[in-house]
C-alpha cells in the first residue's frame, strides 16, 4: 500500500476509572480524538492510505462529498494542503435517505470554518437526498476534468477499500497494545471503521459493535460490499455478509447530523466523570449507546469504547 503517515500512533488506551465503577464494568477507551492531525478523529487513519494513492495517482484535484460538517472532509482537506493538491467537496447542510431530519446545523462555524482556512471547495447544495449529493460530487469532477484536471474520487466519509485498510491496520495496533477485550463499542456510519474493525478481529472472542448514526437498517448491506473490496485488496481469507455487522439503531436521534438528547446526556457524563469531551452527531451517540447496553447488561466484563474524534462539531 501507499502509505503517507499523518498521524500520532498508536493512539492512547487507558482505563476510565470511575465510570468502569459506576456501571460495573472493565471500560477502556482508545483516544482516536488524540491522532494529532487537523483536530484529530479516526479519519486520518483512512487519509494515510487514500492520500498515498492520490499521490501515487499525480492527481492534480480530489473531489469528495458530505455533509457541511463533515469530519472527513475538514481531514482531508489537511491533507491535500499539505502536498499542494486542491480539494473540492460537494456539501449538504442535511442529506438524508428518505425523510429530511428535523433540525438547524450551522453553515459557518465548526467544520466549516476549519475547511475554509484550509482553502477546501465547499459546493453547497439545498439539503436533499444521498443520490442527489453523490450526482453532485461527480458533476463536480466531471467540470474539472472538461477543464483538463485529473481528479480523484473519495467517496463519501473515506469509505473505500483503502479507507477500511486503515482501520484493519487499527484493529493489529490495539491487538499490540492490550490484552483482548470483550466487546468494542464505536460509531458506525459510513462503514470503512466498522469494516475495518470486524475483519481484524475475525474469528475471534472480541465482539465488534456499532452504534449506528445513520437511521437506515440497509447499510449493513453497503457494509458487507465494502468489506468485500477489503477482502479482495488485503488477501484475507475471511469473507463478510451482512449479518456480521452488529449495529444498533436506537441511539440515531433525529437522524444523520442532528444531536440527540440520549447523545448530549452522555457527553455531559463522560465530561464530568473522566475529563472526556465526546461529539453530538457521532462519538455522543455511540457512548449513550455504550451506557444503554451497559445498564441492559448486553456488554460486560472488559470493554471497549473507541472514541472517533469530530469534536469541531460541539461549536456549531
Amino acid at each position: 500500500m501507499n502509505r503517507v503517515p499523518l498521524i500520532q500512533s498508536p493512539t492512547p488506551l487507558h482505563r476510565l476509572d470511575r465510570l468502569s465503577s459506576e456501571l460495573g464494568l472493565d471500560l477502556w477507551i482508545k483516544r482516536d480524538d488524540l491522532t494529532g492531525f487537523a483536530f484529530g478523529g479516526n479519519k486520518g487513519r483512512k487519509l494515510e492510505y487514500l492520500i498515498g494513492d492520490v499521490l501515487a495517482s499525480k492527481a492534480e484535484v480530489v473531489v469528495t462529498c458530505g455533509s457541511a460538517q463533515s469530519n472527513f472532509i475538514r481531514q482531508l482537506g489537511a491533507a491535500c494542503a499539505r502536498f499542494d493538491i486542491e480539494c473540492a467537496a460537494a456539501v449538504m447542510d442535511l442529506p438524508y435517505e428518505d425523510s429530511q431530519p428535523a433540525g438547524h446545523v450551522s453553515s459557518s462555524s465548526g467544520n466549516v470554518l476549519l475547511d475554509r482556512i484550509l482553502g477546501v471547495r465547499l459546493v453547497e447544495m439545498p439539503d436533499g437526498t444521498w443520490e442527489e449529493l453523490y450526482a453532485a460530487a461527480e458533476s463536480l469532477a466531471l467540470s474539472y476534468e472538461a477543464m483538463g484536471r485529473s481528479v480523484y474520487r473519495i467517496p463519501i466519509g473515506g469509505s473505500s477499500p483503502l479507507g477500511a485498510y486503515g482501520f484493519l491496520m487499527a484493529a493489529e495496533e490495539l491487538k499490540a497494545q492490550a490484552d483482548p477485550f470483550n466487546h468494542v463499542v464505536f460509531a458506525s456510519s459510513s462503514g470503512s471503521t466498522h469494516c475495518g474493525l470486524r475483519h481484524g478481529f475475525f474469528g475471534t472472542s472480541t465482539e465488534i459493535l456499532g452504534i449506528a448514526c445513520d437511521p437506515e437498517p440497509e447499510i449493513a448491506d453497503d457494509f458487507a460490499e465494502l468489506a468485500s473490496g477489503l477482502e479482495a485488496l488485503a488477501g484475507l481469507a475471511s469473507h463478510l455478509e451482512p449479518e456480521d455487522f452488529v449495529l444498533d439503531f436506537r441511539f440515531v436521534g433525529p437522524g444523520y447530523g442532528v444531536a440527540s438528547e440520549e447523545g448530549d446526556a452522555a457527553i455531559v457524563r463522560l465530561a464530568r466523570a473522566e475529563g472526556i469531551f465526546l461529539d453530538p452527531i457521532y462519538s455522543g451517540k455511540a457512548f449513550a449507546g455504550l451506557l444503554r447496553l451497559a445498564e441492559e447488561g448486553r456488554v460486560s466484563g472488559r470493554v471497549l469504547f473507541w472514541h472517533t474524534g469530530g469534536l469541531p462539531s460541539l461549536f456549531v
